[in-house]
């Protein structure tokens, strides 16, 4: 029994010895002291074993398992070390070197655009008002004076969930919903993305985003409206920019118009940019008609108000001199960079 105990002590140390690896260790410490080890199954055989000399023998297989133990310890803790040593010359830092540069991202375009839109009204005194994009029929249409029967209507313009449910195809709904909670006046714009079935071109996506405007008060007149819109202009852009209105049509306003500024480009002499004319189209305005009033519940015979939507793109577009709307979507990082 001595003899194979030492047998297993020589074999056991020079496996160790020989060793390079944690992984390594733990096998021999799993061949020789595991449940199924060398020493485990000396310690079964001792009911062969006089019963006189299981002391001895006990002893004995204890001393050996000490020695075995204290060795894969130790060679543990070599291996441990220089593995660290290794990884501490593999992870050795130059201070000399530049540092990384960090890309930091900045606002797009069209969220440029729309905080200076915000600001200019929110210092006129108005309030943001945001609603749901999945709109029902009865707020995108039928009290925008939108009957059953109009071309806005038709499913080539509008992508209809149901028959009752649409995508919006306007802002103009959440300006129904703040007039229908009677709380006046009303001062406020509506931001927000719209959908249109229309083909994607330099000038059309089937997603894009509207700024409208609503004023709900007593004595408002189509005046109000002009001032309101002159000073957007002036401060958006320039303090020289002046406006001019144009006799237009929408169910939601009557009268109805559609504002040109003088262009920035030329200042109003005429140029590539506004294709001669020295004015460009920027918005469509008018008054909230008496029947809108009257659907959201509104007396028509005491309140008035006017009512205005611009589309964020277009202003992107015309203020940064972007020819395409399809790169405000496309995501490509070296026209993202120039703003």
């Amino acid at each position: 029994m001595k003899d194979q105990l030492e047998k297993i002590k020589k074999e056991a140390l020079d496996k160790i010895d020989a060793s390079d690896a944690l992984d390594k260790l733990n096998d021999i410490r799993i061949a020789y002291l595991g449940k199924k080890g060398e020493l485990t199954q000396v310690l079964k055989s001792m009911k062969d074993v006089a019963p006189e000399d299981r002391p001895k023998v006990g002893q004995m297989v204890n001393d050996v398992r000490t020695i075995i133990e204290e060795k894969l310890e130790n060679t543990r803790k070599e291996l441990a070390k220089k593995a660290r040593e290794e990884q501490l010359k593999r992870e050795v830092i130059d201070v000399t070197l530049p540092a990384k540069k960090n890309s930091v991202g900045h606002s797009h375009p069209n969220t440029i655009a729309l905080n200076e839109v915000e600001q200019i009204f929110v210092g006129m005194g108005y309030e943001v008002v945001e609603g749901p994009e999945v709109e029902y029929d009865e707020y995108n249409f039928e009290k925008l004076n939108i009957p059953a029967n109009h071309p806005a209507k038709d499913e080539q313009d509008t992508f209809y969930i149901t028959k009752d449910i649409v995508l919006r195809t306007q802002t103009s709904p959440v300006q129904a919903r703040v007039m229908e909670q009677g709380k006046l006046p009303i001062r406020m714009i509506s931001p927000g993305r719209v959908f249109r079935s229309d083909e994607v071109d330099a000038t059309h996506s089937p997603s894009f985003h509207q700024v409208e405007g609503l004023v709900i008060d007593k004595h408002i007149t189509f005046a109000d409206l002009k001032g309101t819109l002159a000073e957007f202009a002036r401060e958006m852009f320039g303090e020289n920019t002046k406006v001019k209105f144009r006799p237009h049509h929408f169910p939601f306003t009557e009268p109805s118009a559609e504002m040109d500024v003088t262009c920035f480009k030329c200042g109003g002499k005429g140029c590539r940019f506004c294709k001669g004319s020295g004015w460009i189209e920027i918005l469509g305005c008018g008054m909230v008609h008496p029947h809108v009033l009257e659907m959201c519940g509104i007396d028509a015979e005491e309140y008035s108000g006017f009512a205005f939507g611009v589309g964020l793109e277009r202003i992107a577009l015309l203020k940064y001199e972007i020819d395409d709307m399809r790169l405000l979507y496309e995501n490509d990082i070296r026209f993202l960079k120039q703003f």
